[in-house]
């Protein structure tokens, strides 16, 4: 039996160790369940993917919009209310 050894965050171990507790799992067993269904599906046993929100595309066309909103002070839309009304 090999033995593993992780470094990871205090505050994960703890919340993951108790999400595995209240479902009757170790941490031991949880990390066998996950190397096993990366050896069966041959890689990731899940998808991997970032947010497209926060692709460095989307964030320089929200900063820009910012920008147009704070010298613009914005546009009127007929299904906002304002406030002022």
């Amino acid at each position: 039996m090999a033995n593993l050894n992780i470094r990871v965050d205090d505050t994960l171990k703890e919340q993951a160790e108790a999400v595995l507790d209240y479902i009757g799992m170790s941490l031991s067993t949880a990390t066998t369940v996950f190397l096993k269904q990366v050896v069966h599906s041959n890689g990731m046993p899940f998808e991997l993917r970032a947010d497209p929100f926060y692709s460095p595309g989307n964030q320089e066309r929200l900063r820009a919009a910012i920008k147009r909103m704070d010298e613009t002070g914005g546009t009127v839309h007929e299904l906002i209310e304002d406030e002022d009304d």
